[in-house]
């Protein structure tokens, strides 16, 4: 056995370490893949360190010539020169009767060489299993491929810390720590060489500094290409062919991960013609990830990218095109929104939205920037990204003064933004504003949007007869506008919470009646649940507290699955007054509780609104009379403690047999 000495502990990956021995236990080909300095050579060694046959080490990375490949493996094997003989033969010859492991270590830039020669020891020696290390398969039918992986968090720690320790025998953990690990990815490359420059810096410096981590990390002497992550990264770019390099250079102008849609629209042109082919042989080459049908990069293979991406002089214009894709996604998810397609549409923003920031942050300040927060409102308002909402559209309106329409759209969607929050005075000012800037403009669906926002804000504010006046005339202007806009369906909603505020629950449950109808009729999820709040509203005004819970969480469902955050926390609030009503005030106090910690995620509770927290404030107080102060405030800081799915999930799993009690929701006087 010639397998190198391990000169520092192995940290990790007991999982990958079983499943590898295994596969060698089971195959007679095993490639470990993974992008350099992901510790493919660490793990092969220890796998390789287990196996009960001798176990041979082939080093290939100093080995640039491929005709010379049989006579490295040769070496390793203790076999000496002859040269009247091919040596690739007298390799097979020597192989054919012996029982072995014989481990290949850095073959990507030998991969037609080294499918080659194992093709002709697979054949000739039937007792020979190859443990092969390479930034991308060999490609051969007999191969078992196995990725590795970065560190997950706990274990990128342990490592970190553990060479730490070794430069600094008094090294001590600090927060600094975590945020440094996260930010290397796991790469255990990277980790060791940041525990080296311990000596100079310290974790928290490191942290700091690390948006040039190739500047920072680059290992000081150079006397391997895992000396430094730049040359680790590098040997991996030299091995990529030209066309291969400028679509990796243009890739890194994504953030998160991307289709390959998405790839050919920012990154083709003459130049690069079959992205898919290049995609995919990127992603052998361990360049980029895929999962499923996306794919991904590594943060350091990323900047590595930018960075030619700079030399070549087009990050300026891969950002615009970036931008300008996602810009005409987000048009078309905007106009696709009224309808059926609403949960892909809510996928397409999980997936996207590292990248919608990216275009955000990089147009921002310009017109382009200006409609593209516009166009997301439904992401801002409808998938729960509230407070990222509040921050760009602020940022696009302060550095976009002209009136138009796209200002139109970012005034009322910023006002819509402010509610949810409970920032009503800003409402009020930026209604006012888009309310006359739409009907100057003669733009009829802005001036419908930003009267809706105007009647919700008369609601909440205790006026819901001047609220619901604004909402009429909202849906006049929608009428106006002709066409479908989901905002005339949420103006019904809202309408018909006016009078449910006010009592008139048959007339409200009329009205909603028909919002549902047109809802089911379009396919429409989003505000079809919203509705299912206010039907709920109007059944427990009408007595019937089970049918209110059966909506309340109806619409839980549909819309914690979309990710509002808002009308799920107002779902909640309403499913504890429910179970008020029902009389399990245990449960009450408990989703109160639960219901105030996802307010709390995003801004005041009930809109910071007297009016609508009453019925919220009424359940607590029957709450509280019924258990006892102590009683309740157990219960009650129990559901504070859930995290919002698991609070969520208790909220869905409906109401016990209790005891239900008559509740009529009192109407103001």
């Amino acid at each position: 056995m010639n397998l190198p000495a391990e000169t520092s502990t192995f940290v990790g990956r007991d999982t990958e370490l079983s499943e590898v021995s295994q596969l060698i236990a089971d195959s007679r080909l095993v490639t470990l893949t993974g992008p350099g300095g992901v510790g493919k050579t660490r793990l092969a060694l220890r796998a390789a360190a287990s196996v009960p046959e001798q176990v041979y080490f082939a080093e290939l990375a100093a080995e640039q010539n491929g005709d010379l490949l049989a006579h490295a493996v040769a070496a390793a094997l203790g076999l000496r020169e002859q040269s009247a003989r091919p040596q690739a033969d007298v390799l097979a010859e020597h192989l054919a009767d012996q029982r072995l492991l014989l481990v290949l270590d850095t073959c990507e830039h030998l991969i037609g060489a080294t499918r080659d020669l194992v093709t002709r020891i697979l054949a000739a020696a039937p007792g020979v299993r190859l443990l092969a290390t390479s930034r991308q398969p060999l490609g051969l039918p007999a191969e078992c491929v196995y990725r590795v992986e970065p560190l997950p968090d706990a274990d990128a720690q342990r490592l970190f810390c553990d060479r730490a320790v070794a430069v600094q025998p008094q090294f001590t953990p600090t927060d600094a720590v975590v945020r440094l690990c996260a930010r290397l990815e796991g790469i255990p490359l990277a980790l060791e060489l940041a525990a080296r420059r311990l000596r100079a810096l310290s974790p928290e410096e490191l942290a700091d500094r690390l948006d040039d981590r190739f500047a920072l990390l680059g290992g000081g002497r150079r006397a391997g290409r895992h000396d430094g992550l730049r040359s680790a990264v590098g040997w991996s770019h030299e091995l990529c062919t030209p066309d291969e390099r400028l679509l990796w250079a243009r890739l890194s102008v994504f953030a998160g991960s991307f289709d390959v849609d998405a790839a050919g629209q920012v990154c083709a042109d003459d130049r690069l013609a079959n992205v898919p082919g290049l995609l995919a042989r990127l992603a052998d080459k361990s360049i980029v990830r895929a999962d499923d049908d996306r794919y991904r990069m590594l943060d350091t293979i990323r900047e590595y990218g930018r960075d030619w991406l700079r030399e070549l002089g087009e990050e300026e214009l891969q950002l615009r095109r970036h931008r300008d894709y996602y810009l005409t996604l987000a048009r078309e998810a905007d106009a696709d929104w009224f309808g059926p397609n609403q949960f892909s549409w809510a996928l397409w923003v999980r997936c996207e939205l590292p990248n919608l920031r990216l275009a955000l942050d990089h147009s921002i300040a310009s017109a382009v920037g200006l409609e593209l927060v516009g166009a997301l409102w439904f992401v801002w308002f409808c998938l729960g990204e509230i407070r990222e909402g509040r921050y760009y559209l602020d940022r696009a309106l302060e550095r976009n003064s002209k009136p138009g329409p796209a200002r139109t759209k970012a005034l009322w969607a910023a006002a819509w933004v402010s509610f949810a929050q409970g920032d009503l005075e800003l409402v009020a000012r930026r209604t006012a504003e888009a309310c006359d800037a739409a009907l100057a403009q003669q733009d009829w669906a802005g001036a419908g949007y930003a009267h809706l926002g105007l009647g919700a804000l008369k609601t909440v504010n205790g006026d819901p007869e001047r609220g619901g006046e604004a909402v009429e005339q909202a849906i006049g202007y929608f009428d106006q506008a002709g066409g479908r806009h989901v905002g005339r369906l949420v103006a019904v909603t809202m309408r018909a919470l006016s009078l449910t505020m006010r009592g008139q629950y048959d007339r409200a449950g009329a009205l909603m009646a028909e919002q549902r109808a047109e809802c089911e009729n379009a396919g429409e999820i989003w505000a079809r649940t919203s509705g299912d709040y206010i039907r709920s509203r109007v059944e427990l005004g009408r007595g019937d507290a089970v049918a209110a819970d059966r909506l309340a969480r109806t619409g839980l469902r549909a819309v914690w699955r979309l990710g509002d955050i808002l009308s799920s926390a107002i779902a909640v609030d309403q499913l504890a007054i429910t179970a008020c009503a029902i009389g399990d005030h245990p449960r009450a106090a408990r989703l109160l509780g639960a219901g105030q910690r996802i307010w709390d995620s995003f801004g005041l509770t009930q809109f910071g609104s007297a009016e609508f927290a009453g019925p919220r404030l009424e359940a607590e107080r029957r709450a509280r009379a019924a258990m006892g102060d102590a009683a309740f405030e157990r219960e009650y800081q129990d559901g504070a403690a859930f995290p919002p799915e698991r609070a969520v999930g208790y909220a869905l799993g409906g109401l016990p047999n209790s005891r239900i009690v008559r509740w009529n929701l009192p109407a103001p006087d």
